[in-house]
């Protein structure tokens, strides 16, 4: 099986399909050689006589850096059922049978795949996804010059899709660092990388957007541009006018699996956060707070008084994590962290991840009406969700439930006290996307016990509740247009 690594995030399903994911923050460090590190006063690329940049002299510079991988290995493939068709993991689809057919025995296959990276140190660091390493036996890392070296795993991080590898050579040649934080949306960028194999090729287009968070329930603050990404770019560096690295090239948006005009790079910041680590202890290690966070729309800012829509809003939080030891309470909107405004949900879990775990942070919340600061000493991500993204709803709409009272198993199962279970959805509820077996936990703050509970709150609501619901693992408030 052969593949050409490129993480896809499936617009029509909302899952992240190819090859790993996850990722981090952390603190802006230029690497690179003293030749290199020369290199980075060079002035703005030139722009040609119709406008338009003219990027010769950023591929001329920097095409020598950037790396060809090839990997070789083995990787599980779903086995085969008489009820199934055969799927490889990476497949959009995979998922969806994992889901709702459970747990599906997998055997391991040969496998093959290419993608791209860039050398950061003159005697050969070099970066890439870990999605494009991930299970590799072998790697093969080829420069523009037809030199191959095999190359050593220093690490990945899953977190991050970010990959450390060490190649034995002397004076080679490095790419330049630069800042994504800098980044305006509209400024023009370069990837280079071997899409399909084809090495060295260069592609361009503009910043579309930035600390952008995608469905997959990574947290990482992805730079979103419209640059022809595809297979095989994977790990391979973005460039702004300057030459300079502000990012490494992870993830397409698509519905066919090709490129459709939005593609993801990993801020450069994230990747030599992680390199560092990498390089100094052998692992990365970052906060965490134990809590799923939503985006604050119009309809949920008006719902928690809010004078614009701003923050993260916290729909969950886990028993005995940093945020349920420090008091954070589902339906608390978090508007700053250490001093820094989070505008949008998205800005919080990266702000989280670049901090140590056993760092107090200081949480500008608002609850009740009221801002508050409430400090949190965060604790260490693994496995768990540092900050993650709960479901989005529609926000249109009297309620228009049946509902019937949880039976003592039920709450076991579900982890609560009280609550009700959706059976029936229509009218406001409906319009409002809330739907059979969901299960109401609080309205407007105040948890749920029994039905008349929920009949008198809602009559007393006004023309807008807001409505925190379970929905299998996560937790979200609704935004009901009460009429």
């Amino acid at each position: 099986m052969k593949r050409h690594s490129l993480k896809i995030t499936v617009a029509a399903l909302a899952v992240a399909a190819a090859l790993g994911g996850g990722y981090s923050l952390g603190q802006n460090t230029l690497v690179g050689s003293a030749n290199a590190a020369s290199q980075a006063s060079s002035a703005s690329t030139p722009a040609i006589p119709n406008g338009l940049p003219d990027m010769r002299s950023i591929v001329a510079r920097n095409a020598p850096a950037v790396v060809n991988i090839s990997v070789t290995g083995t990787r599980k493939t779903m086995a085969s059922r008489p009820d199934l068709p055969q799927m490889d993991p990476d497949d959009p689809l995979y998922q969806l049978f994992r889901h709702f057919r459970g747990q599906l025995p997998e055997n391991p296959q040969p496998m093959q795949g290419l993608g791209s990276g860039f050398i950061i140190t003159a005697d050969g660091t070099v970066l890439t996804n870990a999605h494009v390493v991930d299970g590799a036996e072998e790697v093969i890392v080829k420069l523009s010059d037809k030199r191959e070296f095999k190359a050593r795993v220093l690490g990945l991080d899953k977190a991050s899709d970010v990959a450390v590898l060490k190649i034995d050579g002397k004076n080679l040649p490095t790419v330049i660092m630069g800042n994504s934080r800098q980044t305006e949306v509209g400024e023009w960028v370069l990837a280079i990388g071997s899409p399909f194999g084809f090495e060295s090729s260069a592609s361009a287009g503009i910043v579309s957007a930035k600390s952008r968070n995608l469905p997959d329930g990574s947290y990482v603050p992805f730079i979103q541009t419209d640059v022809a990404v595809n297979p095989g770019n994977s790990g391979g560096p973005l460039f702004n006018m300057q030459g300079e690295v502000i990012g490494i090239n992870s993830q397409i948006y698509s519905r066919s699996g090709g490129y459709q005009g939005l593609s993801f790079a990993i801020p450069i910041e994230v990747a030599i956060n992680v390199e560092k680590q990498i390089v100094a202890h052998g692992k990365v290690q970052r906060g965490k707070l134990g809590i799923s966070i939503q985006e604050v729309n119009q309809s949920l800012a008006d719902s928690f008084g809010l004078a614009k829509p701003a923050g993260a809003l916290v729909a969950g939080v886990e028993k005995g994590s940093p945020a349920a030891r420090g008091g954070l309470e589902p339906g608390d909107v978090i508007l700053g962290i250490d001093g820094k405004t989070i505008e949008n949900s998205g800005e919080l879990p990266a702000a989280v991840a670049s901090k140590l775990p056993g760092e107090a942070v200081r949480l500008h919340v608002w609850r009740g009406g009221q801002t508050r600061d409430i400090n949190i000493t965060v604790g260490r991500f693994g496995d768990e969700k540092v900050a993650s993204s709960a479901p989005q709803p529609t926000d249109q709409g009297r309620l228009g439930v049946a509902v019937r009272p949880l039976t003592a198993q039920e709450q076991r199962l579900a982890e609560v006290k009280g609550g009700l279970l959706v059976e029936q959805s229509g009218g406001a509820a409906g319009r409002a996307g809330i739907r059979p077996g969901d299960i109401i936990i609080a309205v407007n703050g105040r948890p749920i016990d029994d039905i008349e509970q929920l009949r008198n709150i809602i009559a007393k609501s006004g023309k807008k509740a807001a409505i925190l619901i379970e929905r299998g693992e996560s937790r979200l408030f609704v935004p009901v247009d009460l009429g």
